[in-house]
Parts: C-alpha cells; structure tokens; sequence
C-alpha cells in the first residue's frame, strides 16, 4: 500500500509541474465564448472561482500583481496546494499521518466562504471578471 501511496503522491507532484509549466506559457482568454468556467460558459455568469486558472498562469510566470487582480484568492490556493502536497509527502517519508492545527474540512469550509464572500463582494462593486 505505502508504493501505491508514494506512486500517487509522485504522480501528483508531476501533474501540478506539468500544470505549472502549461500555466507558464498559456494563459486562459477572459472571453466568455471560450472559458473553462461552465457556469460562465453556460449562464454568462462569473462563479466565484472564475480568473482563478488565469490567476494560476500569472502566478507561473511571476506575475503576482496580475495574479491577484484576476483572482485575489490565488496565492492563497496555490500554497494551501503546496503545502498539502509537502505534508502527505511527509507523511509517505515518516509512515504516520501529519497533524495540522486545524481539521482539514474546517479549511476546506473556511475557503468556500471566502471564495463566496469574495464573489459576493466583488458583484456587488461590479469587479466580478467577465
């Protein structure tokens, strides 16, 4: 069990580089027509992740400012990304689970409410991304 773990873990940290790389030389168009987004495809309305792959790609290349004004949350994400990854690489190398100061639903929880707050207060000053 542990090789299939250590495997899985390798070949997340090989998607998130291939990802990383993609992101690094493509960045996603604003263009409703063309979005990821199905929600934006479909209704022509942002969700409250929406920017977040194009903040993504301007994160690979550096472009932190950018980053952030196409999706605040961005940053944020992306290290919680890496952070998780690191710990159950961790937890692979110690044979035993890592403990975290707080449960991981209550973290998953806390950033829906803040990718929901966000999106509410961005519709509300009209800054959603479209």
């Amino acid at each position: 069990m542990a090789g299939r773990q250590t495997g899985l873990w390798a070949l997340a940290g090989l998607v998130g580089l291939a990802g990383l790389a993609i992101l690094h030389f493509w960045v996603p168009s604003g263009d409703a027509a063309g979005a990821i987004c199905l929600s934006r495809r479909i209704f022509h309305l942002p969700c409250p992740g929406c920017g977040m792959t194009r903040a993504f790609a301007h994160l690979a290349k550096g472009e932190w400012s950018t980053a952030v004004a196409d999706h605040p949350l961005a940053p944020l994400v992306a290290v919680e990304m890496i952070a998780g990854w690191a710990l159950w690489g961790v937890a692979l190398v110690t044979r035993r689970s890592v403990r975290l100061p707080v449960r991981i639903e209550a973290l998953l929880l806390a950033n829906a409410a803040l990718l929901c707050a966000l999106w509410l207060g961005r519709a509300a000053t009209g800054t959603l991304p479209w």
